[in-house]
């Protein structure tokens, strides 16, 4: 064995101490047995593993579910579904805005359940477009939802252990980012077994011979020179090899680079930029763009609602009256809306900016004809935070409108950004769906370590979004990730290095 044992970790120090030749070792049991946390754990396997102190012997991938904290008020109030179909089974026809209302329900969620149960055949549209119930007796897909419920408050679920409507139920009403608004939160957990290596058990033995315990005192402070704690315990020895720290000279941040040189580039090309506030309204952010109030297709956006103030104080004449009976029966259009009731207090609703878009459609009704607008916008969704998403991340974003512009004119956009922009050797180009355009393009690129991923959307504005705002010409648009074009860029693998404070990763990425 090549190791001194001295330089090792208090946490490595007391786990071999801790454990046999031939025992398994895991999360759980130094958690139970050392009060390690989570953290702690995976700290002191790698290290070892690092060493060749401990082998891992078992991996086991399980997925669990979670209830949050909405899960925990539906399990007292009932799931959104089974209260919408009681209500109609007791109280009559309702429309759904009224169903929302008495319910207290957003309207997105009652459009939602309303369309399962009468995919269920258990409730229709009736007369006056009010909903009605078809049958008495709640079908099984209604009823059980309390039952997993209540089952994930006493312990987290396994999806091996769910039945086949349970596993129906738990696809529906579960998330594994923007799990707040979900009942359910999607944990996808490894459960690692180690075992002691033979140069683990020779490193034990040093450690029990040389009584080192890992409780030794790291540093000396003033509080142990004050009270006299320093003259109970030992010291862990001090390396005097260790290397002074470098002084670190100012540089500019490469990602704020980068953004800098986007920014250069399509100027270069005749656009001109536009920006808007981080607060917008529910009217701008969804309602302009052809998203209906009520529409599942809103789930895609997990926002921030501002407390105060909650509602803005008007909209835009007269683009919201246009907006709204476009929405209601198709205003001149030629499209037969959504068929539904506008909500003119939703509209007003405040909240963070979650798409680009946003500030497109706002240039929209200024807008030169032929133009061509970008930017570069900083966005805000409930997301988990991984290696390619981020809770606020940016965007860039923009629209180029006039007479001649087509679908040829966007797939060459596409292709500067993915692989001018972006520097990507492998792109592909996939039909989307949203709701303010048609066609709908969504271009995804091939990243060497993180494998296909997208890199956002694009399309040519309906006549609903574009008519409603005051233009009659073909607008191109496109909001793609400018966060994940930088993962390509500067040769990243995780979107949290375009802002990590660690100085010696700045300096050595590319662009400084």
């Amino acid at each position: 064995m090549d190791i001194d044992v001295r330089n090792l970790h208090p946490l490595e120090i007391r786990l071999l101490r801790h454990v046999s030749e031939g025992e398994k070792i895991t999360a759980e049991r130094l958690i139970e047995e050392l009060d390690y946390n989570v953290g702690q754990c995976n700290q002191a396997f790698s290290w070892l593993s690092g060493k060749n102190l401990i082998v891992e012997q078992q991996r086991i991938r399980r997925t669990l579910y979670e209830i949050t904290d909405v899960g925990k008020a539906q399990l007292k109030e009932g799931t959104p579904i089974e209260r919408i179909f009681n209500l109609l089974v007791t109280d009559g026809p309702h429309s759904l805005p009224e169903i929302a209302e008495k319910l207290s329900l957003e309207s997105s969620d009652v459009g939602s359940n309303f369309g399962l149960l009468s995919k269920l055949r258990a409730c229709s549209m009736g007369e006056g477009n009010k909903a009605q119930a078809l049958i008495k007796e709640a079908p099984i897909e209604v009823t059980i939802g309390k039952e997993v419920l209540s089952r994930a408050e006493r312990e987290p679920l396994d999806e091996d252990s769910l039945s086949k409507d349970e596993k129906t139920f738990v696809s529906r009403n579960s998330k594994k980012r923007g799990a707040s608004s979900s009942p359910l939160k999607v944990v996808e957990r490894e459960d690692v077994t180690y075992t002691l290596t033979s140069d683990g058990v020779a490193a034990k033995k040093v450690l029990l011979e040389q009584e080192i315990t890992g409780l030794e005192f790291g540093s000396l402070t003033s509080q142990m020179l004050s009270t006299g704690s320093w003259k109970t315990g030992s010291f862990r020895p001090y390396s005097l090899q260790t290397p002074p720290p470098r002084i670190m000279l100012g540089r500019k941040n490469p990602y704020a680079s980068y953004l800098t040189w986007v920014k250069d580039k399509l100027v270069s090309l005749g656009f001109e930029e536009f920006d808007g506030p981080l607060v917008e309204n529910e009217f701008w952010n969804g309602d302009a763009l052809f998203m209906p109030q009520f529409h599942s297709a809103r789930d895609i956006h997990d926002v921030y609602y501002v407390k105060n103030p909650s509602h803005a104080k008007m909209i835009e004449e007269p683009y919201l009256s246009q907006v709204a009976q476009t929405h209601e029966n198709g205003w001149t259009t030629g499209s037969r809306g959504w068929g539904y009731s506008f909500d003119h207090d939703f509209t007003r609703r405040q909240v963070m900016r979650s798409q680009g878009t946003v500030i497109s459609a706002k240039t929209l009704p200024t807008a030169r004809i032929p133009g061509k607008y970008f930017g570069i916008v900083r966005c805000f969704r409930y997301d988990q935070v991984d290696a390619t998403h981020g809770a606020d991340f940016y965007q860039t974003e923009g629209i180029v409108l006039g007479d001649d512009v087509n679908l040829r004119t966007l797939l060459g956009l596409l292709k500067m950004f993915a692989e001018e922009v972006a520097g990507a050797t492998e792109v592909k180009y996939v039909p989307g769906y949203f709701p303010f355009t048609e066609p709908s393009i969504e271009v995804h690129i091939k990243h060497p370590s993180l494998g296909w991923f997208e890199l956002g959307g694009s399309g040519i504005f309906r006549p609903e979004v574009t008519k409603a705002l005051g233009l009659d010409v073909p607008v191109l648009a496109w909001g793609l990730g400018i966060d994940r074009m930088a993962l390509m860029h500067l040769e990243l693998n995780d979107l949290r290095e375009l802002f990590t404070p660690n100085i010696e990763s700045v300096r050595m990425r590319r662009g400084n």
